[in-house]
């Protein structure tokens, strides 16, 4: 790594001095002359019936010049997952009953925004209300109000009402695991409702012209918004061009199709005209797609040394009104299981249930936090039954190098053990566990506990578009032009592919120029989300950046007369090892290539995608099949202070080892821990979306509660290397931009628990949570000095 001049370095972000002057162009930035405004009409109710919809008293209005509702569509479905067993599910217009509260049912496009909101309150639209349910477990019973009709598969053999899809899996005899245990323990543990919390809202411009629907979004990956887009408007993908904006935030809440932006485009096709529709954050909290919460109920059974024999595991998923990422986070939490730990015997089932709640989407961790929150907590509460320390028992069971899983995916150099021994070593954590309870007086009200808990994720995975295209042009000076259609969503994938290409050709970060997220300009790319930009784009780039460079060495060798073996590149030069002087700069050598290759102007290009020799992803029913070939491992410390008199909880610090590969960019990895730490915080604390019989009761920033700088935890991090980066080589880095949300989430539980003495079996961990477990403690220490 010493030898390299780009990667392992935290240089300058390519982005930033955009971002920081106000020059970065967001979707709202862009202005077309003659530009509508868009307005989605929503449904007030939960669940009802549509009798009738009249929007003609809305289209006579003067200044209106459209108005849609689901009779001006095609009627194509689309979802989050399409696949034969999981068909597309959702209009993106209500088509004869609305099934939550917000579900878009019309939209219009007006001169301004005020006359586009009259023509709202001009459509008149009668509901026939219905019963509607919002609990999991109620929504499941056989006499429950019948959202959608239960997966066919399920409704064979099971009773369950409103199941959207379901995950079963497991391997081994797990009876046999629990009969052979010398100890068993079932617990239940329940997660709650949390929005992305993306500063920037959802922003949709679109503009049909010549044939050509041009569209500006807020989103997390331009070759999926085109392929669902162009699917719904029955329009070719040629025809359908996403242009490159930049995006504040998302987080996992913009990566599948919105109504809002469906409509936009679909008005913009009626009218001829631009059509902008920005959605207001009260419509975000209220009407668009939030976390995923889940239910984990987990029985395991260990040896008395807390060898882990078998484990059970039912995972309840409330997944909104329509199938939405449902069935994909309950097949995530079978993977989040099964990857840190060794389960001899696992069975493992996970339903996506429909309510009557706005559809669910994925979150940065996508279920991950939730089930390492719930199997950590439990680990901790069998090492205590034991009387095992907290490492100890997760040493004893976490998954070695070279261990091939049960789904034949490989740990490859997997680091989890050197993480743990690294964690527990730097944080003192084994002289420190227990300590308040062992000696609470000295700290007057304020209990200080420290608690870890370890993660493992996955870094790209088989899912449309799995693959990423990378093309390097050399241009005649030297520099080089890098057309990607990788999108900065404030990760850095701009950065990290610059040096990259910067690595493999001996050129400067200046000399590099990233044309990005384009549809019609750039390849294909695998877009910003599950984690493997860095991985699949990365490696894309490198093989681009690579074969630009052989183009290079093949021409200067002939010029020279020497092998390519004895050629050197460095600072936009190639020379002779032995012979220095003799060299040649790339422009010399571009032009050398136009007048000798019949024009070559030395163009590289680079394709990269995961598991490159599996033809299909994981049954999302059965997990059969390769998950991922990258796993990345973390263990992550927290230290907490507890005021047992207000029960005031607040993460004071937080230690995250983990095993990423290498860092190509030492500062972005940095920046993405602190960001995932914190966003942890305020799943722990602060973060809550308040819901009644359907409705959003906190619709603002003001009720909506976010961590800000002064909430902010003292995150420190160490990094265990495990792979290396070579020019001209393949490299295997590991994700680090959502795995290390969740470890520290199940720590602080445990810290917690460490402090007081309180177990916390839900999030968030509220004061009021643990001033009533701290009450249940007393009433039991008196009893028993009855």
């Amino acid at each position: 790594m010493s030898e390299l001049k780009h990667i392992g370095k935290s240089l300058r972000r390519k982005d930033g001095p955009d971002k920081v002057t106000g020059r970065a162009v967001y979707s709202e930035d862009v202005k077309l002359p003659g530009t509508l405004t868009g307005r989605i009409l929503r449904s007030p109710h939960p669940h009802a019936r549509i009798a009738r919809i009249d929007s003609s008293r809305a289209l006579a209005l003067e200044g209106v010049k459209a108005v849609i509702t689901v009779d001006d569509t095609k009627g194509i479905k689309h979802g989050f997952v399409e696949t034969p067993r999981y068909p597309a599910d959702q209009e993106v217009l209500a088509r004869d009953k609305v099934v939550h509260v917000g579900e878009e049912v019309a939209a219009v496009a007006a001169v301004d925004a005020i006359t586009a909101q009259q023509a709202l309150r001009l459509i008149d639209v009668v509901y026939e209300p219905l019963p509607a349910v919002f609990d999991p477990y109620e929504a499941m019973q056989p006499d429950a109000p019948e959202i959608h009709p239960s997966h066919p598969k399920v409704k064979e053999t099971e009773p369950y009402a409103n199941i959207g899809g379901k995950t079963e899996t497991g391997w081994g005899d797990v009876e046999k695991g629990f009969a052979e245990s010398d100890y068993v323990r079932e617990d239940r543990f329940e997660s709650h409702l949390r929005t992305h919390g993306y500063l920037e809202p959802h922003v949709t411009l679109a503009h049909w012209e010549s044939d050509k629907l041009n569209v500006w979004t807020s989103s997390m990956g331009p070759f999926v918004k085109r392929a669902k887009l162009a699917k719904v408007l029955d329009l070719p993908y040629a025809a359908v061009r996403i242009h490159k904006a930049y995006v504040g935030g998302t987080f996992g809440g913009k990566i599948d199709l919105y109504s809002h932006e469906y409509c936009a485009a679909r008005l913009s096709m009626i009218t001829g005209r631009p059509v902008r529709i920005v959605a207001s954050r009260e419509e975000i909290f209220s009407a668009y797609r939030h976390g995923q919460p889940l239910i984990v109920e987990v029985k395991t059974g260990v040896k008395k040394d807390g060898e882990i024999l078998a484990q059970q595991l039912r995972v309840i998923n409330n997944a909104g009104a329509y199938r939405g990422s449902g069935v994909v986070v309950v097949f995530l939490a079978w993977g989040f299981t099964m990857a840190p730990y060794r389960v001899p015997n696992l069975k493992y089932e996970g339903y996506s249930v429909y309510t009557n709640y706005a559809v669910r989407a994925p979150q940065r961790g996508h279920g991950c936090p939730q089930v390492r929150f719930a199997i950590e907590s439990q680990l901790d509460i069998i090492a205590e039954e034991l009387r095992l320390d907290p490492v100890a028992i997760r040493l004893r069971n976490a998954r070695e190098p070279w261990e091939e899983l049960p789904n034949r995916d490989n740990t490859h150099n997997g680091a989890l053990i050197d993480c743990i021994k690294i964690a527990a070593e730097k944080s003192d954590l084994l002289k420190k566990y227990g300590r308040d309870r062992r000696a609470p007086s000295a700290n007057g009200t304020i209990r200080r506990g420290i608690g870890i808990g370890i993660s493992s994720y996955m870094g790209g995975t088989l899912i449309y578009p799995n693959g990423s295209g990378v093309i390097v042009k050399m241009n005649d000076d030297g520099s080089a032009t890098v057309l990607t259609g990788a999108l900065d969503i404030g990760q850095g994938s701009e950065t990290v592919i610059a040096q990259i290409v910067a690595e493999e050709l001996g050129l400067g970060m200046d000399d590099i120029r990233i044309i990005s997220s384009d549809t019609d300009t750039t390849p294909q790319d695998i877009g910003a989300w599950i984690s493997g930009m860095t991985y699949v784009t990365g490696n894309a780039a490198r093989q681009a950046a690579s074969n630009a460079r052989e183009k290079l060495l093949q021409v200067a060798a002939e010029i020279i007369g020497v092998p390519i073996d004895d050629l050197a590149v460095e600072d936009k030069v190639i020379f002779n090892r032995c012979d220095p002087e003799r060299r040649l700069t790339y422009r010399e050598i571009i032009a050398a290539s136009v007048a000798t290759r019949r024009g070559d102007t030395v163009i590289g290009e680079g394709f990269w995608r995961t598991m490159r020799d599996e033809p299909f992803h994981p049954s999302l029913a059965t997990t059969k099949g390769r998950w991922t070939e990258n796993y990345a491992f973390s263990a992550q410390v927290a230290e907490v202070a507890v005021d047992i008199e207000t029960g005031e909880a607040k993460l004071v610090k937080a230690l995250t080892v983990h095993d990423c590969g290498f860092p190509i960019n030492p500062g972005l990895v940095k920046g993405q821990i602190d960001g995932q730490v914190s966003m942890a915080l305020g799943h722990a604390f602060m973060e809550e979306l308040i819901t009644k019989n359907g409705y959003t009761l906190n619709t603002s920033w003001l009720d909506y509660r976010m961590p800000t700088i002064h909430d902010m935890a003292a995150s420190e991090d160490a990094d265990v290397i495990t792979e290396e980066y070579c020019v001209g080589k393949s490299y295997r880095t590991k994700e680090v931009g959502e795995g290390l949300v969740s470890g520290i989430l199940a720590a602080t539980a445990n810290a917690i628990y460490d402090a007081t003495g309180v177990r916390l079996y839900s999030t968030p961990f509220s004061p009021e949570r643990i001033v009533q477990g701290l009450k249940q403690l007393e009433r039991r220490k008196q009893r028993l000095c009855a």
